[in-house]
């Protein structure tokens, strides 16, 4: 077996490529991402930190551009809140497919 190094930007990177493809395939799609992120990230704790900092990036970007276009504050949290919720619903199976490819890698 050799020795490779994982990466965290590569692993969130095919997260986020075969999470919008598998789209269609609730549960399942989110799984597959997860297990090829975990594995290409390196380990279980790079691949848990791949499946969740997309998250935490497309809340801290909603946040700021909800912030920039209304000039209110309250509203880029609002916006920055939904799509945290939307995420945490989504996170989970992929979740569970990081830890099933960093075991893998």
């Amino acid at each position: 077996m050799a020795d490779q190094e994982g990466s965290v930007i590569l692993g969130m990177v095919w997260m986020l490529i075969l999470s919008l493809l598998l789209i269609w395939l609730p549960g399942l799609g989110p799984l597959l991402a997860g297990i090829v992120g975990g594995k290409l990230a390196g380990g279980v704790g790079p691949g848990l930190l791949a499946a969740l900092l997309p998250g935490l990036l497309l809340a801290a970007t909603l946040f700021a551009g909800g912030t920039v276009l209304s000039g209110l504050p309250i509203v880029g949290a609002l916006l920055a809140g939904g799509g945290l919720l939307l995420y945490m619903i989504y996170i989970p199976a992929m979740l569970l497919g990081a830890l099933i490819g960093g075991l893998l890698a």
